[in-house]
């Protein structure tokens, strides 16, 4: 049915990049040091596409005939998130690097945040952890109405307000002023994340109402490419967000692993020459981020029981990409993104598998699927479709 698949595994690194020592990443290994905490993983299905052929997993042995090429993938633009991974995947390369606030952001930044938002103070205005400053802070906006502004190790403005209290509406109308009037040059943020909760009295929980308000792409896409030329695009979780909604016919806003595939199986039984974009974000959100290894464990369980399902679904002549954006070791100190390696698993049905080796780039995903609907691209990389 001529489609192809793209998905996302938020956070799964494949080990630590040449250069990690510069972002304070040595030693992070997603997938390999999740195992060696725990012992072993039992991952059946992703080992019979290949997934311990590509970095040393205990308990997911290598696969002398795996089902998929396997390889990983290096990233080349500067930083270590989820935008960048996205975009670099669709075929660019990031030279200028994001803005970053570890101290918090400008004073002139506030200032006219508050002005443009009639917002009449703010607190927090650090680097923190999300779900530990709405327990330190929780009870003062709840009584305030302020609005907790804070950052990461990313290029981000996140804002956090409780549902009920300030409003989910407000709180979206909030970030999109701050993306598209406060943000404005020569500020290079990234993204502007909603960050909505619920709870009183200290006991808050963040629900699943979170958006991204991202910059434009700086250049062509391979989704904008491929839109162009009449094939359906369709974005699934979060991607469209980080491409700020360009090039997609079809947007799915879905809120957990388990709602995005779902999605993805039943586009699948659907659509023709469609290109899927799906991000599934429970890895980084809930496990990454959190530390959380026994977590990040069960969610790679609950996608390898849905894998025989997938593969299923795709004839012959469709094609699957299972990949990451990042790393987010959680068994690190650090609750950031770690700069790693993405894993790479190219399957088609009855397509003989090989080794895809070390890429490049991320482009080369880009390049790949540009060749698979026969169409020239610029994108950095190289494809691997026929290797």
């Amino acid at each position: 049915m001529n489609n192809f698949v793209l998905i996302v595994l938020d956070g799964v690194g494949v080990g630590e990049l040449p250069d990690a020592k510069n972002y304070g990443d040595e030693g992070s290994n997603t997938l390999k040091n999740i195992s060696k905490h725990l012992g072993k993983l039992y991952l059946p299905n992703f080992q019979r596409l290949g997934l311990g052929n590509i970095t040393d997993i205990q308990g997911v042995a290598k696969n002398p005939v795996p089902l998929a090429s396997f390889g990983k993938l290096a990233e080349v633009s500067k930083g270590k998130d989820s935008t960048t991974g996205h975009w670099e995947l669709a075929g660019i390369k990031v030279d200028k690097d994001f803005d970053y606030f570890p101290n918090g952001f400008p004073d002139e930044i506030i200032k006219v945040f508050k002005e443009l938002t009639n917002c009449e103070g703010i607190l927090g205005n650090k680097a923190a952890s999300g779900t530990e400053i709405i327990k330190e802070l929780g009870d003062e906006h709840c009584r305030t109405g302020y609005p907790i502004i804070y950052t990461s190790a990313d290029s981000v403005f996140q804002i956090a307000a409780h549902e009920e209290i300030f409003g989910l509406e407000r709180l979206y109308k909030v970030c999109e002023i701050t993306r598209n009037e406060v943000l404005k040059n020569p500020w290079n943020v990234a993204r502007v994340i909603a960050r909505p909760f619920i709870g009183s009295n200290g006991n808050y929980t963040r629900t699943t109402n979170r958006k991204d308000f991202s910059i434009d792409p700086p250049s062509e896409t391979v989704i904008d490419l491929l839109k162009r030329n009449g094939v359906n695009t369709i974005a699934i979780g979060k991607v469209a967000d980080l491409f700020n909604n360009r090039g997609f016919n079809v947007i799915e806003h879905t809120k957990s692993n388990a709602e995005g595939i779902k999605a993805i199986f039943e586009y699948l039984q659907i659509v023709s020459s469609s290109f899927i974009f799906a991000n599934l974000v429970d890895f980084d959100v809930y496990y990454g981020h959190r530390n959380d290894v026994k977590g990040f464990y069960k969610a790679l369980q609950e996608f390898d029981e849905n894998i025989p399902y997938l593969l299923n679904l795709l004839d012959t002549d469709d094609r699957l990409i299972i990949t990451a954006d990042h790393g987010n070791d959680p068994t690190t100190p650090s609750t950031d993104h770690s700069r790693e390696y993405a894993p790479l698993l190219y399957y088609g049905k009855n397509k003989r598998s090989y080794s895809l080796g070390i890429r490049r780039t991320f482009s080369d995903v880009a390049k790949t699927v540009a060749e698979y609907y026969k169409l020239k691209s610029n994108f950095p990389g190289m494809s691997f479709l026929n290797q």
